[in-house]
């Protein structure tokens, strides 16, 4: 089968912006995940996904303290592309990664030894939809982020939205809010995967563009998007990696 990048442009451009060079980049990118995908699993029907990393433009983690935040999505991204099974397991290649990440749906409570991996957010994603009524069922995808880890930009939360999505565009229609999308990964990140983390980043990936957050409740902050062009000021926000 044939891989058509170029129907994805009009949604490309969306995410990317226009700049030629950089759309070229990003074609190349998709199209050489497909070819790992089909690599790894076949030909199949498939879906295309892209989650944001963040960054925060005034506030930091307050969240954690029930303040205020103003948030941003940046087009380092996370993406994958994937497509629905039938085998009742979930199975993710991620490059930079030999081995598969594989989650049977049939046991999807906490395992202790899972702890602090990729397959422990994985697992609390799926067991959380399963427990919020949400449907579940197994997909395979082959991902690749360009969110930096350790930078601040939110590795793990846009990871967390990217598997999220994938279950809500292919077993609930696309029905589930970001806002619960949001709530979904920091569930599974602080009960599965061992860490602490605010509702913050999550929703920062899962809302996108730029946003305020209110978290006077914390279970349930406020979010407004702010409509303002942020290139429009001739500023860049510059994010350098100092290793």
């Amino acid at each position: 089968m044939e891989f058509d990048i170029l129907k994805y442009e009009k949604a490309f451009r969306q995410i990317y912006g226009h700049d030629e060079a950089e759309l070229e980049k990003q074609f190349s990118r998709y199209t050489e995940l497909y070819k790992n995908f089909s690599e790894s699993f076949g030909e199949a029907d498939i879906h295309l996904f892209s989650t944001p990393g963040r960054t925060e433009l005034g506030g930091n983690h307050t969240d954690h303290n029930n303040g205020r935040v103003l948030a941003a999505s940046v087009d380092l991204d996370s993406i994958s592309i994937a497509s629905d099974n039938d085998e009742n397991k979930i199975v993710i290649y991620s490059r930079g990664y030999e081995e598969p990440f594989e989650i049977g749906l049939d046991q999807l409570e906490v395992m202790e030894s899972e702890k602090g991996t990729t397959s422990a957010l994985i697992r609390g994603i799926a067991f959380r939809f399963k427990e919020l009524g949400y449907s579940i069922g197994g997909f395979n995808a082959f991902i690749e982020s360009r969110v930096l880890p350790g930078s601040g930009l939110s590795s793990s939360a846009s990871i967390e939205v990217l598997i999220s999505t994938i279950l809500n565009a292919f077993y609930n229609d696309g029905n589930i809010s970001p806002e619960d999308i949001a709530k979904i990964g920091q569930y599974a990140e602080n009960v599965y995967f061992g860490k602490p983390c605010g509702l913050m980043d999550q929703v920062a990936c899962a809302v996108g563009g730029i946003i305020s957050i209110d978290f006077k409740d914390s279970g349930n902050p406020l979010i407004s998007k702010i409509d303002f062009d942020f290139t429009s000021t001739n500023h860049s926000l510059l994010i350098v990696n100092t290793g």
